[in-house]
C-alpha cells in the first residue's frame, strides 16, 4: 500500500517471527534501507517510512520524535505505522499527545499464530506474561480471542472446551462474543480439533520453576531457544563462528532426543554416530554402479545428519560444562527435597550458598520461589534472611525484583496473608465490582496461597517408586523430572479429559482457586445443538461421541490443542508428547 521507495523499521522481536515466514529479500521489496527500530536513522534521502512495530508506548515516542526532527528541520515525508498483531487506544493517545497523530497513517498485520513445529503454535508475545500477571493489564486477552477465533475457522469448531484460570475464562468469553458477531467461518466445517483446553500459567508455577532435565530444554536454558532456533556459538561449532540452527521434526537427530531424558541422549548420539560410520563404511565394498548410486541417493543425506549429529554432540559438551560447573545434580537433589517437602532446613542452607557463591542470580530466584510456593511463603525469618543476602550478593537493584516477585505470589512471607484479605474486602466495598475486577486481581495474587502440598497429594504429582526409576522407558510423566514429579499442568489436563469435565476434581479446583469450565459442543458452531445459545452450559450433549470407533468425529475427538496462557516450558511440551504417544 506504500508504492515507491521507502526505509523499513523493524521491532526488534519481530525479527525471529518474521525470518520464519519472509525472508529479507520478500521485505525489501521497493525497500531502499532496513533498520532496526531503537537506532536512529542516518540521514535518509528516502521520501517514506515505514514502522513495523509491536503496540508499545515507547515505540510509539521513538516513532514521534523521529517526525517531530522531520518537522523541525522542514522535511516532508509519508509515514505509515504498521501494527503487529492489533493496534491498542494507548497507541493513538501517545501519538496524539506528541502532535503527530495527523501526520502518520496506521494499520495492523493480524499475526496471531506462528507455527513453529508439526505440534505447537506460539503467539509470539514476550510481555503477555508480565502484562497480564504482574500488571493485571486484559489488552492481550483480545488478541488470544482472535487467535483462537483464527484457529475455529482453520480448524471447524472445536468438541469440547475445558479451561482453568481468571485468563482462560475471559479469553473463552470473549472468543465466544467474537464467534457470535462473526456468524462463525468455522461454521459448517467438519470438526478437526475435539478438545481444547485452556490454562493460565499462574495455576502451575512450580513445573516453570524446575530445572529442565529434557535435551530440548536443557539447549534452552543454555543456548535460549528463540521463535524455534537457537544460535549454536564457537564452542559448539568446534569453529570460529556461529550458526543458527532450526530445531523442529525435519531435524533428523534432533527429532528423535528432544524429548529424552538427558542422560540417555550421549548413548543415543554415538549410537547414532556408529550407525552412521557403518552407512559409509559400505562404499568401500561397492562396485561402479552402486557407488552411483550411492552419491547421487544417499551421500547428501549422510553428510547433512553427520552435520547435525557432530552439532548436537557439541552442544551435548557445552551443557555438561555449563552443568558441571553449576553443581547441577546438587541443585536438582535440592529442588526434589522442595517437591517432597523433606529436608527444607538443608535445601534452605543449599540455597544460602548457592546466593553466597554467586553461582547465578537467576538460578538462586528460581530456586527461591520454588521453596516460597510449595511452602505457602516464606517463614518471615527466612524471607529477610534470605533477601538481605541475595541484595548484598548481587546489588540493590534488585529490591524492585522483590517487590514484583512478591506481588506476583511468587516469592511471599507467611502470615502477611490475612491482613491483605482484610485490605481486599474494603476494597471492594468501596468500588464497584467491575472495576474492583481489576484491583482484586492484583490483591489475589498477593493473597494467594499456593496450596501447592495439598494439591500434590490429592492427585498424586510425587510417584511412588520402588527401586530405580527407570529414564530411558519412562512410565509416566514424571520422567521430565528424573522421576520426581509430574507436572502438575500436565496432570490436570489429563485428569480433565479423562473425566470429560471437572467431576471428581472439586477439592483440587478449589485449591486452585477456581474458574474453572468445561462446555461441550462449541455453541459458536450452532452444531445441531440447538443454535447457537444451546452449547453455553455443561448441560448439552457432547456432539461427538467417542465411544463409537467408527464415528467419523472419533478421529477429531483424538486431537487436543492445549493453550498455556503466559507461557510453556519444554518440560511440559515434552509430558503432553509423552501423553499424547501412551492415550493414542
Amino acid at each position: 500500500q506504500l508504492p515507491g521507495k521507502k526505509d523499513l523499521f523493524i521491532e526488534a522481536d519481530l525479527m525471529s517471527p518474521l525470518d520464519r515466514i519472509a525472508n529479507i529479500s520478500i521485505l525489501k521489496h521497493e525497500v531502499d534501507k532496513l533498520y532496526k527500530v531503537e537506532s536512529r536513522p542516518a540521514l535518509s534521502t528516502s521520501d517514506q517510512f515505514c514502522f513495523l512495530v509491536r503496540p508499545r508506548i515507547k515505540t510509539m515516542r521513538y516513532i514521534a520524535d523521529i517526525v517531530n526532527a522531520d518537522k523541525m528541520s522542514g522535511r516532508s515525508r509519508k509515514y505509515k505505522i504498521i501494527f503487529s498483531p492489533q493496534k491498542f487506544y494507548a497507541c493513538e493517545m501517545v501519538l496524539e499527545e506528541e502532535g503527530v497523530f495527523g501526520d502518520v497513517t496506521c494499520d495492523e498485520w493480524s499475526f496471531y499464530l506462528l507455527p513453529l513445529d508439526e505440534d505447537i503454535i506460539s503467539m509470539e508475545l514476550p510481555e503477555f506474561f508480565r502484562d497480564y500477571f504482574l500488571e493485571g493489564d486484559h489488552r492481550w486477552i483480545n488478541s488470544v480471542a482472535r487467535a483462537l477465533q483464527l484457529l475455529n475457522s482453520l480448524y471447524g469448531p472445536f468438541g469440547k472446551a475445558y479451561g482453568i484460570g481468571r485468563c482462560a475464562k475471559m479469553s473463552y468469553e470473549l472468543w465466544r462474543d467474537l464467534e457470535e458477531e462473526s456468524e462463525g467461518d468455522g461454521q459448517g466445517r467438519k470438526p478437526e480439533i475435539g478438545n481444547i483446553f485452556l490454562m493460565d500459567r499462574d495455576m502451575d508455577y512450580v513445573t516453570a520453576l524446575c530445572s529442565q532435565v529434557v535435551y530440548e530444554g536443557l539447549v534452552d536454558d543454555t543456548f535460549r531457544i528463540k521463535c524455534g532456533s537457537v544460535d549454536f556459538g564457537p564452542d559448539v561449532t568446534s569453529s570460529d563462528k556461529s550458526i543458527k540452527v532450526l530445531l523442529n521434526a525435519q531435524d533428523k537427530v534432533f527429532s528423535q532426543i528432544r524429548n529424552e531424558h538427558f542422560s540417555s541422549v550421549f548413548g543415543f548420539l554415538s549410537q547414532k554416530s556408529r550407525n552412521l560410520q557403518a552407512q559409509y563404511d559400505r562404499r568401500r565394498s561397492m562396485d561402479i554402479k552402486q557407488m552411483k548410486n550411492f552419491v547421487s541417493q544417499e551421500l547428501k543425506g549422510l553428510k547433512q545428519e553427520h552435520r547435525l549429529l557432530s552439532l548436537h554432540i557439541g552442544a551435548c559438551e557445552s551443557i555438561m560444562k555449563k552443568k558441571t560447573k553449576q553443581d547441577f545434580q546438587e541443585m536438582i537433589k535440592a529442588e526434589h527435597s522442595l517437591l517432597e517437602g523433606f529436608d527444607i532446613r538443608e535445601s534452605t542452607s543449599f540455597i544460602e550458598e548457592h546466593i553466597d557463591r554467586q553461582v547465578s542470580p537467576i538460578e538462586s530466584l528460581r530456586l527461591m520461589c520454588l521453596l516460597s510456593i510449595t511452602e505457602n511463603g516464606l517463614i518471615p525469618k527466612d524471607y529477610r534472611s534470605l533477601k538481605t543476602q541475595y541484595l548484598q550478593s548481587y546489588g540493590p537493584e534488585h529490591l524492585l525484583t522483590f517487590h514484583n516477585l512478591k506481588r506476583i505470589g511468587l516469592l511471599t512471607e507467611q502470615s502477611a496473608g490475612e491482613t491483605l484479605t482484610a485490605v481486599e474486602s474494603k476494597v471492594s466495598k468501596l468500588v464497584t465490582d467491575r472495576a474492583a475486577g481489576k484491583i482484586t486481581d492484583a490483591f489475589n495474587s498477593l493473597a494467594r496461597k499456593s496450596n501447592f502440598r495439598a494439591i500434590s497429594k490429592k492427585l498424586g504429582l510425587i510417584p511412588r517408586v520402588d527401586g530405580e526409576y527407570d529414564l530411558k522407558m519412562p512410565r509416566d510423566m514424571a520422567y521430565v523430572f528424573s522421576g520426581a514429579y509430574v507436572p502438575l499442568s500436565c496432570k490436570i489436563i489429563e485428569q480433565v479429559l479423562e473425566r470429560r469435565g471437572w467431576l471428581g476434581l472439586e477439592e483440587v479446583v478449589r485449591l486452585l482457586n477456581g474458574n474453572e469450565f468445561s462446555v461441550s459442543g462449541s455453541a459458536s458452531a450452532g452444531l445441531g445443538a440447538g443454535g447457537p445459545g444451546a452449547g453455553g452450559s455443561d448441560s448439552t450433549l457432547p456432539l461427538l461421541d467417542s465411544t463409537v470407533e467408527d464415528n467419523p468425529a472419533w478421529e477429531s475427538q483424538r486431537i487436543v490443542l492445549a493453550v498455556f496462557l503466559g507461557g510453556c516450558t519444554f518440560s511440559e511440551i515434552a509430558a503432553l508428547r509423552f501423553l499424547g504417544k501412551e492415550r493414542g
